[in-house]
């Protein structure tokens, strides 16, 4: 018996070691309206940290660009997002990226097509936009591009692997890094694979795995259903439908634990996590700084 506590405890501080590692260079996620609370929960971060601005329908660009340069202040890197489709013009587009260089100071920027099923302006895609040269003309180093491991309800898989590579050697030969952000999940095991794939396609960036900081099961549920009927049935597995369950709070100790006890990095590569906040950034950042150390 005590052979075997020896062995469960090393094995328990193999798995947090591994789980401390994943942590290094994590990134966040926060809206515009989050300033006051990301100002809270900043002295709990790590200085440096890559913070993603959403790009929310209803924020004006100067919701955006004071969120960007508030970021920026507090010592920490802004990740400003760009939804193609919602820009209008081309001078929108050079606007917005000419105000958070100025201000702000941005050299980081997160490239998605956007929800609206048609685009309202001349951008169709991510792809239109990183082709366009215009991230490279305004001072944008390294480009995020999104993931998704667990597919998407209106892209068909074939669509999103060529989507990938292309936007992946879009961004290298425009001269910026890369970075690929996944959607938000609860399971490591498909998010293992396609990174197995990931690396097997050829494409070699950093990805950074989104999982979703502490929040109640009910906030979880709401944002997983804008993912589909799988990734709801997955909370619901993990943590039951009872009223008393749907009121607790969820923290992401048990996928972390699950990634950092399988994750190789000869197989799936340069992996961090990227956080979303559901819950609130200062709890998020809590749990970082306890877990991470």
């Amino acid at each position: 018996m005590a052979l075997f506590a020896r062995d469960s405890l090393r094995t328990g501080e193999l798995v947090q070691s591994r789980a401390q590692e994943l942590l290094r260079d994590y990134s966040l996620e926060i809206t515009a309206k989050d300033v006051a609370n990301f100002t809270e929960a900043a002295p709990q971060l790590v200085p440096g940290t890559a913070v993603s601005i959403t790009f929310l329908p209803g924020d004006e660009p100067d919701m955006r660009v004071s969120a960007a340069a508030a970021v920026k202040r507090l010592g920490f890197e802004p990740v400003s997002h760009i939804s193609a489709r919602r820009l209008k013009s081309q001078q929108e587009l050079e606007t917005f990226l000419v105000r958070l260089s100025g201000e702000a100071g941005v050299t980081r920027a997160f490239v998605v097509a956007g929800d609206p099923p048609q685009p309202e302006g001349p951008y169709e895609d991510a792809l239109s936009i990183i082709r366009s040269g215009l991230l490279a003309k305004y001072g944008i180093r390294r480009v995020g591009i999104s993931g998704y491991p667990e597919g998407h309800p209106d892209i068909s898989d074939e669509k999103l692997w060529r989507a990938l590579k292309d936007k992946v050697a879009a961004v290298k030969e425009a001269g910026h890094e890369v970075d690929i952000t996944t959607q938000f999940g609860f399971d490591a095991e498909p998010v293992l694979q396609w990174l197995e794939r990931v690396r097997q396609e050829g494409v070699n960036a950093r990805v950074r795995v989104g999982i979703a900081g502490p929040a109640s099961v009910k906030t979880l549920l709401r944002y997983a259903a804008r993912c589909g009927v799988g990734a709801s049935a997955k909370v619901m597995s993990k943590y039951g439908t009872s009223i008393l369950n749907l009121l607790n709070t969820a923290g992401p100790d048990q996928i972390v634990e699950e990634f950092a006890a399988s994750l190789d990095r000869t197989r799936h590569g340069d992996v961090t996590v990227h956080f979303y906040p559901f819950g609130g950034v200062k709890k998020t950042a809590d749990w970082i700084r306890n877990v991470a150390g």
